[in-house]
């Protein structure tokens, strides 16, 4: 159960917000999102130091139909990069003062033993969604509880979704057709970089997955999931749920978050009061997810490359927001006079 947001709070942190030595709304986005903060955790000073970056790593079988410009080998080796300490999400993250968790959720290969992995394998990746399911219900329901058990035994302040697996560009555009009613051509984008000949494979894919898959789409949320999504996508929705669950806040990242997303208010509709967009993503289509959602990006910087790099790039502007709602003086505090009453 998602609780609902905290009004009695956000109308404290609207009042302050409203006695701060700065003009009214001078703080632009900042303001809202510190009031949105405060309903989600009840507090106008909620700790926000324990950031958790949950990297999901799954491979698709959709990747088989030449929709991706890297080989699916890549997964597996960019669980160890992760592992290692070597990719851009470790970069930032170290940057910013969060903390990656990685876990395999359905590598189609044996990832080498780490002490830091979170060995968590529903399946060997995923069947080709232009053939059929991509998995069955139940193995989508317990990715889902994955992702939420990786959440509780992680207790985060503040939760960020990250996503490794190639294909999975494939088969969020499919899922967030499914579950939109967009048009695959204004969804599906180049990914990992396709030219046209691959952006053509990958429309096609995404259309006869939505095809052959139609029947289980009607069915319902968690039904569309396991049709056309992917392993990794249940368990981001599993985090952002149980994160919601909890009051804490999730910063979702780019389009596969955008999917796990979608995924997660179609099944609990209250958890998008919870969320917070790092990112408009270069990925075509992203930006009508976030209309979806209700949501507006923090940032805009053309990024594509997943791992949860554009939630620990927002993470600092979402600590800035709490920190000015409750550091800055206000005009009483500092001596300073408000606004000026308007002429009679």
């Amino acid at each position: 159960m998602i609780p609902p947001l905290d009004e009695a709070a956000m109308e404290r942190a609207a009042a302050r917000q409203a006695v701060l030595t700065k003009p009214a709304g001078s703080l632009g986005v900042l303001e809202e999102l510190s009031v949105r903060i405060a309903g989600m955790t009840g507090r106008l000073d909620p700790p926000l130091e324990r950031a958790v970056v949950f990297v999901l790593a799954a491979d698709h079988g959709v990747a088989a139909e030449g929709v991706s410009a890297y080989p699916s080998d890549v997964t597996a080796q960019m669980v160890a990069n992760f592992l290692r300490g070597g990719a851009a999400i470790n970069v930032l993250a170290r940057a910013v003062g969060a903390r990656v968790v990685v876990a395999d959720l359905g590598v189609a290969t044996d990832v080498d033993a780490h002490p830091d992995l979170r060995a968590m394998k529903v399946r060997r990746g995923t069947a080709s969604i232009t053939r059929g399911p991509a998995m069955s219900v139940e193995e989508a329901g317990l990715a889902i509880d994955m992702g939420r058990e990786l959440v509780r035994s992680e207790a985060p302040d503040i939760a960020i979704t990250g996503d490794m697996g190639i294909g999975n560009t494939t088969a969020s555009a499919a899922l967030i057709c499914a579950l939109s009613g967009l048009d695959a051509a204004d969804v599906a984008g180049r990914g990992t970089g396709v030219d046209d000949a691959g952006l053509e494979r990958k429309l096609r894919a995404v259309r006869e997955a939505l095809r052959v898959n139609r029947d289980a789409i009607a069915r319902g949320p968690l039904e569309t999931l396991a049709a056309v999504g992917g392993v990794e996508i249940a368990g981001l929705a599993g985090v952002i749920l149980e994160a919601a669950s909890s009051r804490k806040p999730v910063i979702i990242d780019g389009f596969i978050a955008g999917a796990a997303a979608l995924v997660a208010a179609a099944m609990a509709p209250e958890v998008t009061g919870y969320l917070i967009a790092s990112h408009r993503s270069h990925e075509r289509g992203h930006g009508l997810v976030l209309e979806r959602l209700g949501l507006r990006p923090l940032l805009d910087l053309d990024l594509r490359l997943g791992e949860g790099t554009g939630g620990a790039l927002a993470l600092p502007l979402v600590r800035a927001s709490v920190r000015l709602l409750n550091e800055m003086a206000t005009f009483a505090d500092a001596g300073v006079s408000g606004p000026a009453e308007p002429a009679p």
